[in-house]
């Protein structure tokens, strides 16, 4: 029998209404002038070509504007590097699963 979904009560009703409001982005050039990667890992990050990422970081007609998506993907990369230690190993777990 699968189990009924939990209910949004007020405090969780309030997160939700935070993080639909939540302005959370890092564009790659800040995110690639604070941290040693490459572009190959923003693309991983964002799960996004090598060829799209490079066109985030080019001139002219070659050019494009990452997604709010890859922002925020980004801006959660940097808040995990940036806190990693800090989170208690039980919710590293759940957030980020050990590899088998």
């Amino acid at each position: 029998m699968k189990p009924s979904p939990r209910p949004l009560g007020e405090p969780e009703q309030n997160l939700l209404r935070l993080y639909t409001h939540c302005q959370l982005g890092m564009t790659p050039q800040k995110f690639y002038s604070k941290w040693d990667v490459s572009q190959e890992q923003i693309a991983s990050i964002c799960d996004r070509s090598i060829l799209t990422v490079r066109s985030w970081f080019g001139r002219g007609q070659n050019s494009r504007s990452p997604l709010p998506i890859d922002l925020r993907h980004l801006a959660l990369m940097d808040f995990l590097l940036e806190h990693w230690e800090d989170i208690p190993e039980s919710l590293r777990n759940q957030l980020c699963p050990p590899e088998r």
